[in-house]
């Protein structure tokens, strides 16, 4: 039997009623809630909880860039740090940042600086930095959802929020958003991210196999929790600005 740190595989991930083992359909999203301006010493922050996994993401800047021969005449600098902490994961995970962690926060980094309007900031510098506090299958599609929220609340100019999800194969059937037990023994995993105002894909990733007419319905099955998750960015945003004062806007 397969096991990954020490849980072993579950009979099935998918009963006879279709319904999966964390009770969920299918096409269905897990739990979601988010906040922003959830902390006071950062410039724009956001947290965000899918299910069991909870990620927050802190942005600091526009700021002068350091050390100075790094500015860019034209635009600035978008430094992005993906990092989960050490109490994250069941088995508790090694200090500093590792090969996966350096991987994901340059996937990131690239994903939002296809919405943001880096040109506005000439020889500057924008730090994100994204904190997974409990991972439960899907950190990285979070902390990208989490991310563009804190850049929004941060008040740098976007094209639109990135929405991610991921959609993956188990037991031979497409589901939309999956847990960690679904991510470590299904048999294929397709995180996604879009800007959905212009329906376009700002990153896309596959581990495992999926047939073409398989990969086109992952990919529909995808937008339509992206879709559902950025109607909830939009309304978080919204409510936080509403309520300011004319003298904080």
């Amino acid at each position: 039997m397969l096991e990954f740190s020490g849980i072993p595989r579950p009979e099935r991930l998918i009963d006879e009623n279709g319904r999966r083992i964390d009770g969920r359909r299918p096409d269905e999203l897990r739990p979601i809630k988010m906040e922003v301006g959830v902390l006071d010493k950062s410039d724009g922050s956001a947290y965000i909880e899918f299910g069991g996994t909870k990620v927050i993401a802190a942005v600091f800047g526009p700021r002068e860039a350091h050390p100075r021969h790094l500015a860019l005449p034209d635009r600035a600098i978008l430094n992005c740090r993906y990092h989960m902490t050490s109490f994250s994961v069941e088995e508790r995970k090694p200090l500093g940042m590792t090969r996966r962690e350096i991987e994901l926060s340059k996937v990131i980094r690239e994903a939002l600086e296809t919405v943001t309007f880096l040109e506005e900031f000439p020889r500057a510098a924008i730090d994100v930095y994204v904190e997974v506090i409990q991972a439960d299958g899907g950190t990285r599609t979070a902390g990208l959802t989490a991310a563009s929220l804190a850049l929004a609340d941060a008040g740098i100019p976007m094209a639109d929020l990135i929405a991610a999800t991921a959609v993956g194969k188990v037991d031979g059937h497409l589901v939309l958003d999956l847990c960690d037990l679904e991510d470590k023994y299904g048999e294929a995993d397709m995180p996604v991210a879009m800007a959905p105002r212009f329906n376009s894909i700002v990153m896309l990733q596959l581990n495992g196999r999926m047939a073409i007419d398989e990969f086109r319905r992952a990919l529909a099955l995808a937008q339509k929790g992206i879709n559902e998750i950025y109607k909830l960015q939009r309304e978080v945003l919204k409510r936080k600005f509403s309520e300011l004062s004319p003298e904080e806007v």
